[in-house]
C-alpha cells in the first residue's frame, strides 16, 4: 500500500483506526495499529470511565485518564498516535488542550465542526489538526473560518460517510439516499481539497471512512482520489481491541439484520446491534438513571429515556444486557478474533489481490 503524509508525519499504511469512544479504543488498540504502520487512535468520549473520580469529579478524571493513555501508548509504541475528540463533549476543549500539552500526533474531531480547535495550539507546531467532516461544504466553511481567525489551514480532512458506525452527521433520510454515499462524497471533498490546496498552498489529503472493510474498499476509495482510509468496525475484533469479550462476540454472533439505526438521546441517529435493551427502549421503556456527567452537550437527560453513556460502559465491561454495542454497516462480517498484526496482512493481501471491477462494488463488499 501507499504512504499516508499528514505535514510532516508519514504512516506506511494509508489505515487510520477510527477513534470509538467509551473504552473501545484506548492505549492498546492504539498502540497495535501505530505499531503496524497505521495510524493508532484513542477515543477521548468516556475515557475517565476507569477513574474512581469518574462519577464525582468528571472533568478531572477524564484530563487524567487522557494523559494515562496517551503516555502508555507511547511506551508501547514510536508510530504515529493520534486522538479523536468530539465537538459535542462537554469536555471538548480539556481533551484538545490536554492531548496536545501531552505531545499528541493528530487530533481527528467530529460530532459537528470543530471550529475553535486551532486555539487550543497555543504556538504548538507538532500536533495536527484533521477534521471530520461529511461534505465538501462543510470543508469549506471549516477551512475558511481557521484560516480568518487563526491563520491556520486544516492538516487533513476525514469524510465520513453514511455506513460508518456509532453517531451519524446524517438525517435518516440521507442515510439511505444513494446520493449521500462515500463513493460520491470523496471525489468532491478532493475537489474541495485540490481547490484549498492551490489557495493556502498546504497539501490537504483527504482520508474515507464509513463501512470501509475490506483491502478491496481501501483500494477502491485511493482510486477515487482518497490519499488513506479511517477503519473502526473491523479493528473491535482484534486481540488487542479494549473492549471485553463479550463486545467481540456480539459482533462474531451477528447477523445482517441485527445492524439496526437508532435515535440517540444526543439527538442523533446512530447505528448499533440491535438487542433486548434496544428493543425495550424502542419498545417504549425508560431505563432509570441519574445523570452525573452530562457529557454531551446536545443530550437532554431529562428527557432522555436511558443515559447512552452508562449504556456503553455498560457494553464495554460485556454487560450488554444493560447497554448496546455501536457499530459499522459491516459489523455481521466478523467471524473470530484475530490480532491486529494478522488484520493488517489480510488487508494488504486483500489490497494487492484486489481487480478493477472493485472500482464499482459497493461499499463493504466483496467481489471474492
Amino acid at each position: 500500500m501507499k504512504e499516508l503524509s499528514i505535514g510532516n508525519l508519514t504512516a506506511s499504511m494509508p489505515i487510520v483506526q477510527g477513534g470509538m469512544g467509551i473504552g473501545i479504543s484506548m492505549s492498546g488498540l492504539a498502540s497495535a495499529v501505530a505499531n503496524e504502520g497505521g495510524i493508532g487512535v484513542i477515543a477521548t468520549a468516556g475515557i475517565g470511565m476507569f477513574e474512581p473520580d469518574f462519577g464525582s469529579d468528571f472533568l478531572k478524571a477524564n484530563i487524567d485518564a487522557l494523559r494515562k493513555e496517551i503516555r502508555k501508548a507511547r511506551q508501547r509504541t514510536q508510530g504515529i498516535l493520534g486522538v479523536n475528540i468530539m465537538v459535542a463533549l462537554s469536555n471538548f476543549a480539556d481533551m484538545a488542550k490536554t492531548a496536545i500539552e501531552e505531545g499528541i500526533d493528530v487530533i481527528f474531531s467530529g460530532a459537528g465542526l470543530p471550529l475553535n480547535l486551532p486555539e487550543f495550539l497555543n504556538g504548538n507546531r507538532h500536533t495536527k489538526l484533521v477534521p471530520i467532516v461529511s461534505s465538501e461544504r462543510a470543508a469549506s466553511l471549516l477551512a475558511k473560518r481557521w484560516f480568518e481567525k487563526y491563520e491556520y489551514v486544516p492538516d487533513a480532512f476525514v469524510v465520513e460517510g453514511p455506513q460508518a458506525g456509532g453517531h451519524l452527521g446524517f438525517s435518516a433520510e440521507q442515510i439511505v439516499d444513494p446520493s449521500y454515499s462515500l463513493e460520491n462524497l470523496i471525489p468532491k471533498v478532493v475537489a474541495e481539497a485540490n481547490t484549498l490546496e492551490t489557495k493556502y498552498g498546504k497539501k490537504i489529503p483527504v482520508i474515507a471512512a464509513g463501512g470501509i472493510y475490506t483491502g478491496a474498499d481501501i483500494r477502491r476509495f485511493l482510486d477515487l482520489g482518497a490519499e488513506g482510509v479511517q477503519m473502526a468496525t473491523r479493528f473491535v475484533t482484534t486481540e488487542e481491541c479494549d473492549a471485553a469479550h463479550e463486545f467481540k462476540e456480539a459482533y462474531i454472533d451477528a447477523q445482517p439484520e441485527d445492524v439496526v439505526l437508532i435515535k440517540s438521546p444526543v439527538g442523533l441517529w446512530g447505528r448499533a446491534l440491535i438487542n433486548r435493551f434496544i428493543e425495550d427502549v424502542n419498545g417504549g421503556k425508560k431505563k432509570p438513571f441519574n445523570c452525573p456527567f452530562h457529557c454531551i452537550k446536545t443530550c437532554d437527560y431529562q428527557k432522555s429515556p436511558y443515559c447512552i453513556c452508562l449504556a456503553l460502559i455498560n457494553a464495554q465491561r460485556g454487560k450488554l444486557k444493560n447497554g448496546f454495542a455501536f457499530c459499522g454497516s459491516n459489523a455481521h462480517r466478523a467471524n473470530s478474533i484475530v490480532s491486529v498484526k494478522s488484520l493488517i496482512q489480510s488487508l494488504i493481501k486483500e489490497y494487492t489481490h484486489a481487480k478493477p471491477v472493485d472500482a464499482v462494488v459497493g461499499v463493504g463488499q466483496s467481489v471474492e
